[in-house]
């Protein structure tokens, strides 16, 4: 049957930035398709209670604290899910993100740790990641969670829509030396029901503001991502790679506008 080709019985999955959110959701909809999954974040207990459900699924979880912006922790991460399960078929690298801050306000610095942490950790994870698919179950697949703001011009978001568009086009130009043993995708998210949201949908008119800038009329949910990844990875989308797909609710320019200062003579 179709749907047989979306389950993961048998495979192990890594997903950053398990803890909270989207990457929460990424984790238990993979383990409800069938896969174990190593769970990696900064906060232990978050990732516990992400084991519970994924543990109550009839799963294996494996925390692994990690920060994803130290190289080592990423070696740690992938020799840990190797060791502890055996095998590594699946890679989602999901965290990231990057507060917004006006252009003249952002420092080289700002700009860099932007990068690090939303290019240079799903870059080297992925490296890792790939070479660890081959060697114990002769393939595999990544998906790396990008953000519309790649592909949108926003104000406030120079650094956090440029770190963006870089991790896109990585996907793009690694997924054909990879090929065809290991697969990479991206997904450009748009406006999530996260934490990271909350100040725009517990405010009545902001909130009337997204909704009305978004045309399926409702903020993503994490689960919505979820099953984009798990087309991804699965052998549902075994002849896709390169690709960028748009989870966004149908959003074409910014719901919300984030202001910023005029420039002015100093």
């Amino acid at each position: 049957m179709i749907l047989d080709r979306f389950r993961l019985d048998g495979r192990v999955a890594v997903v950053t930035g398990a803890g909270l959110g989207i990457g929460r959701g990424i984790a238990i909809g993979l383990a409800e398709a069938g896969a174990d999954v190593v769970l990696a974040a900064r906060t232990r207990a978050d990732l516990e209670e992400v084991a519970d459900q994924v543990r109550a699924a009839g799963r294996r979880a494996l925390v692994v604290p990690t920060d994803v912006t130290v190289e080592q922790a990423l070696v740690d991460l992938v020799d840990a899910a190797v060791t502890e399960l055996g095998r590594l078929d699946i890679a989602v690298n999901n965290a990231g993100g990057t507060m917004p801050r006006a252009a003249l306000d952002t420092s080289q610095r700002f700009l860099e740790e932007a990068f690090h942490f939303n290019v240079t950790a799903p870059f080297t994870l992925t490296k890792l990641a790939a070479r660890a698919m081959v060697d114990t179950a002769g393939h595999g697949a990544v998906v790396n969670i990008s953000s519309r703001s790649a592909s949108m011009t926003q104000t406030a978001f120079t650094a956090y829509g440029a770190a963006k568009a870089a991790l896109d086009r990585l996907t793009r130009n690694m997924a054909p030396e990879l090929a065809p043993r290991v697969r990479v995708n991206a997904i450009d998210v748009g406006g999530v029901a996260t934490r990271s949201l909350d100040i725009v949908l517990t405010d009545d008119g902001l909130r009337g503001q997204f909704l009305a800038g978004t045309p399926m009329r409702r903020p993503g949910e994490p689960e919505d991502i979820a099953c984009a990844v798990l087309y991804l990875v699965s052998d549902a989308g075994s002849w896709v790679t390169g690709k960028v797909f748009e989870v966004d609710g149908g959003a074409e320019s910014p719901a919300i506008t984030v202001p910023v200062p005029p420039l002015e003579p100093s």
